[in-house]
C-alpha cells in the first residue's frame, strides 16, 4: 500500500499546495514585521543590533503569532 492509499483508506484526502508560497508560511508575516521594526530602530553597531533583536521579539504577542498561523490556513486550537 502506498502513501496515497494509506491516507485515503482512513477517510482522509490529499491536498496539494504550491511548491512554496509565502501566503501559506506564517513565518513570512512575522519576518516582515520584524524587518520593519528592525529598520525603524536603525541600529549602527552589531552589539546594539543584537540587543534590539532581542527586544523586538518581545513585541510579538501570543495572539498575534496565533493569528499569523490562522491567516495561513492552519488550525490552531
Amino acid at each position: 500500500m502506498g502513501v496515497r492509499e494509506a491516507i485515503e483508506s482512513v477517510g482522509a484526502r490529499l491536498l496539494y499546495l504550491p511548491p512554496y508560497s509565502p501566503d501559506f508560511n506564517p513565518i513570512e508575516q512575522a519576518f516582515s514585521k520584524f524587518k520593519r521594526l528592525l529598520q525603524t530602530a536603525a541600529e549602527r553597531t552589531v552589539e546594539a543590533l543584537w540587543k534590539t533583536c532581542g527586544k523586538l521579539l518581545e513585541r510579538f504577542s501570543n495572539d498575534e503569532c496565533q493569528n499569523y498561523i490562522r491567516h495561513c490556513g492552519y488550525r490552531y486550537d
